[in-house]
């Protein structure tokens, strides 16, 4: 190659990184360098690629400016909804003064991004797909209504693709795939993660596969240290509520139930079970057709 060319082929070169690096934004780069610790921990637990909570926490909140973010810690766009009774914001967004989820921490906005998620129906196909395959997450996202953009699925996949967003599924998120080549499938209630136990389980194995200690799962679950799994028991994996959701404020007993049993399948602690019903652990166990109160 001669000199001239040599110089001119250079030349651009320099021109092409320079128009890449002026591509990428710090003050993305830093609100990623910033969340990037939870969203991975969030895949972990409900199986959401973290590059795409990573991109969508981007571009709602405008890489954490956004007034609902600063204010409110918001930082996916989550409204109300008639479910919410936690602390809310008004904020004009596709009508006037429209009601927001405010929160403590960004953590636990990124949380209810997770949950809102794991719990919407029209959302469901979309654990059916790889962990790995963002573009598919990106474009059923937008297919199940997400956002009204038109575009919204090319910009999470174009944020994902300049910042290499991706190699959040695969760092650490891989290992733990390939250490949990089956891995329990969560589930919700009363807004608390939970797996159903395998024949074989133990505390240990869980704590393992959800990076919680074995200790707290046996806390959360109110069972003794020898407890043996059987299979299909409701295993939490945070710690239950004093009372159960809004929609269910008593529940009629049925055969085979006990004040436990009812405890774990509506996330409710089993002291505060016993206490809403004027009972203890030493009355007479319900019988069936019998109404506890569950709030």
């Amino acid at each position: 190659m001669k000199l001239s060319h040599w110089l001119i082929f250079m030349c651009l070169m320099c021109i092409t990184v320079s128009t890449s690096a002026q591509k990428r934004n710090k003050v993305y780069e830093d609100y990623i360098h910033k969340y990037r610790g939870i969203a991975v921990d969030e895949m972990k637990h409900y199986r959401i690629p973290a590059s795409i909570t990573l991109a969508q926490g981007l571009l709602e909140s405008g890489a954490g400016k956004s007034e609902l973010a600063r204010k409110s810690n918001n930082h996916f766009g989550i409204k109300c909804g008639g479910s919410w009774d936690g602390r809310s914001v008004r904020h004009d967004d596709d009508a006037r003064n429209e009601c927001f989820r405010a929160y403590k921490h960004p953590k636990d906005s990124y949380r209810d991004h997770s949950k809102f998620l794991r719990s919407g129906a029209r959302y469901a196909f979309l654990f059916r797909l790889k962990i790995t395959d963002y573009k598919g997450w990106a474009r059923g996202l937008k297919k199940a209504g997400y956002a009204t953009d038109p575009q919204y699925a090319n910009r999470l996949i174009n944020i994902i693709e300049l910042y290499g967003l991706d190699k959040y599924d695969h760092k650490g998120g891989l290992e733990w795939a390939e250490e949990f080549p089956n891995p329990h499938q969560p589930y919700l209630a009363n807004e608390l993660l939970y797996v159903v136990a395998r024949r074989g389980d133990t505390f240990k194995s869980l704590g393992k596969e959800f990076d919680i200690s074995h200790r707290k799962l046996r806390k959360y679950n109110e069972l003794p240290k020898d407890y043996v799994f059987r299979g299909g028991e409701i295993v939490y994996l945070e710690e239950k509520r004093r009372r159960a959701t809004k929609d269910h404020i008593a529940y009629v007993v049925r055969s085979g139930d006990s004040m436990y049993s009812i405890s774990q399948k509506f996330g409710v602690r089993l002291e505060r079970l016993y206490k809403m019903n004027n009972m203890d652990p030493d009355s007479p166990a319900p019988k069936v057709g019998d109404i506890l109160r569950l709030r």
